[in-house]
């Protein structure tokens, strides 16, 4: 191991230029291998669960790179949590009680342009939030609304009553 520490400096911030280089080159290609065992899920539609993970991951590596964390612990407890994150995101496709433990449920916020105002004020929305993301969806009224739900990664998704019909 002795080589590895003249490679990437010792472990407290005191690494010469050309060692943090080093780490650079080390940790670009675990950063895109974590992501890649993560799955794209994890920077897509975000539950807590991704979150988490991105912020330590992301936090890991860059103490990792400064040189203010252990190289190769720190290393291998990042991709343990990965790995057990990616073992959680397929653990949800079998257990329902799991997977609205970890991404929580969607919520009808309208239906057939009717507000559920319990609704907006228990997610911590505004009538403005609502009809922004209405706006997003191309729709204009409440009431051309069939279904607005705010979905578990944090998204209002919206199917207009002239959508609906079509189904």
């Amino acid at each position: 191991m002795s080589w590895l520490t003249a490679l990437v400096g010792p472990d407290d911030g005191s690494a010469a230029t050309w060692q943090f280089c080093v780490r650079a080159l080390l940790l670009l290609p675990y950063g895109i291998l974590c992501i890649r065992i993560a799955g794209r899920r994890t920077f897509s539609n975000l539950t807590p669960l991704d979150i988490f993970v991105a912020i330590v991951v992301g936090s890991n590596i860059s103490r990792t790179m400064t040189g203010r964390a252990p190289f190769l612990p720190t290393l291998a407890a990042t991709l343990l949590l990965v790995v057990l994150h990616r073992m959680l995101a397929m653990a949800t496709v079998h257990s329902n009680l799991l997977a609205r433990f970890i991404k929580g449920r969607p919520v009808e916020l309208v239906r057939d342009g009717k507000i559920d105002r319990a609704a907006l004020r228990s997610n911590h929305l505004s009538d403005d939030d609502l009809i922004e993301a209405l706006r997003m969806e191309q729709t204009v009224r409440v009431e051309d609304v069939a279904l607005a739900t705010f979905e578990r990664g944090g998204k209002i998704s919206v199917v207009p009553k002239s959508k609906a019909r079509e189904a």
